[in-house]
């Protein structure tokens, strides 16, 4: 079986991961800064010399690639109502592994067109009613991003009996018809388009990132790095037909610009006096927070908890909070070399983790009706999740790494929060999870025997 190079293509880091085939053992990791501007070879290049200086001289029967490189894949989303076909096509971008940078519902104004304009999409997803419902708003949509000067590919995945009309209104642009992610009223449908973007990734993005460099290395770069790190976790829940998985999970990544939350679970109510508010939430469900990040977002996780909380974690003053939260905005690379940085760090990734599953996760709100008492939940039900997954940098680096993880779970002091209650807790310590993902294309047993070994 011989030896397998995995590789990501990260904004900022480029990871490889060594793996012995036919033990199913993990033989090293190694990274370096990502050169996607000049040749994203020179820093596999580093990378890999690293990566042998630990293994010694290594030969590969298989090579595969992972890229979230120059930003990842930026879409934005339009749809016609907020809850439902917007919602539905912000769910469809996120697992395929997209960053979606914009959703919009109803009507495009001209003053959203030239936003769209000027952020320069790589994917526009159009959206909006079910099959046999509205059309007007999806045929004013098209109309008004075929009038738009920016040039991007637009994946139309909305009313069926709309469909061929926007197909026409955008001639002459690059258009894909896909099934509509939202058919029935409350029905998703995301599969399809989830394909289909995949598909623009490996082909159109990947020559516009610069990426096809490296392509004569490797048999391929597969998929986006969060849907890599998706199927590794939804390996690792499910299991294969010889061995069995940990069961429904929940997981966070935590990166410098955003910080993701992953569930592979039904998160249905678990009660009979509980209604579902709006969509009913796919299994494999992926969220990110682009406003919640370690350093480029950091002030997104001032602004979301408040100084005060921040400093109440790291024992730092408010003003030491601030002014230290202004030197890492002027240089984000600013690594955690003294205590006090290092106590910002922490309380910067606690408060990133607790947000992040918070918003995933959803909340149960109390209702009166003529019957009684009654409760809505917003979101999936995450509490009796047994196993909680915490990867990146800054909480694998970390010496209190379970200290951090244990943010992601229920407090008493938020009654209405739907987190894990008594997650057992595994840390990516090796940062291997998008790497088991695309092992997992070919060897899922491999990959999820690995898993099973390294997540602490």
């Amino acid at each position: 079986m011989g030896n397998a190079l995995l590789i990501d293509f990260g904004s900022t880091n480029t990871k490889v991961t060594a793996v012995d085939l036919e033990n199913a053992a993990l033989l090293g990791t190694a990274d370096s800064f990502t050169t996607v501007d000049t040749d994203i070879n020179e820093g596999l290049a580093v990378a890999l010399d690293r990566l042998f200086e630990q293994t010694g001289p290594l030969d590969f029967s298989l090579q595969l690639a992972c890229s979230s490189a120059a930003g990842g894949l930026r879409m934005i989303t339009s749809g016609l109502v907020p809850e439902l076909t917007a919602e539905a096509a912000r769910t469809a971008s996120f697992g395929a592994g997209a960053k979606v940078i914009r959703v919009y519902a109803f009507k495009l104004t001209p003053a959203d067109v030239a936003e769209i304009a000027g952020l320069r999409p790589d994917i526009f997803l159009l959206t909006g009613g079910i099959d046999g419902g509205d059309s007007a708003c999806i045929l004013h949509n098209a109309q008004a991003i075929a009038a738009s000067p920016a040039d991007f590919p637009v994946v139309i995945a909305g009313n069926r009996g709309a469909a061929q009309d926007c197909a026409r209104i955008l001639q002459g642009r690059e258009v894909y018809l896909c099934e509509n992610v939202m058919p029935r009223l409350g029905v998703l449908n995301i599969e399809p388009v989830q394909g289909l973007i995949r598909e623009l990734f490996l082909s159109r993005i990947i020559q516009a990132k610069g990426l096809s460099k490296v392509e004569r290395l490797v048999e391929g770069i597969l998929m986006p790095t969060p849907s890599a790190a998706l199927r590794a976790l939804e390996l690792l829940a499910r299991g294969t037909a010889r061995q069995g998985g940990l069961g429904e999970l929940a997981a966070v990544d935590l990166g410098g610009a955003t910080t993701d939350a992953y569930s592979i679970a039904a998160g249905l109510p678990k009660r009979d006096d509980t209604v579902l508010k709006g969509l009913p939430p796919p299994y494999v469900k992926r969220t990110v927070e682009g406003d919640i990040g370690m350093r480029y977002s950091a002030a997104g996780i001032l602004e979301a908890t408040g100084p005060a909380r921040l400093a109440a974690l790291s024992g730092l003053t408010e003003e030491q909070v601030e002014a230290m939260l202004r030197d890492i905005a002027a240089n984000p690379g600013l690594l955690p070399e003294s205590p006090a940085q290092q106590a910002l760090d922490f309380a910067l990734a606690a408060a990133a983790v607790d947000i992040a599953m918070t918003r995933h996760a959803g909340c149960l709100e109390q209702v009166y009706t003529p019957l009684g008492p009654a409760y809505c939940q917003n979101g999936k039900d995450l509490r009796e999740v047994q196993t909680l997954v915490v990867t990146g940098g800054a909480i694998v680096h970390h010496q209190k790494a379970a200290e951090i993880a244990a943010f992601g779970l229920y407090h008493p002091g938020r009654p209405g929060s739907l987190k894990p209650c008594k997650a057992a807790v595994y840390i990516d310590r090796k940062y291997i999870l998008a790497a088991m993902g695309l092992l997992g294309e070919a060897y899922p047993e491999v990959a999820l025997t690995i898993m099973k070994k390294e997540l602490e």
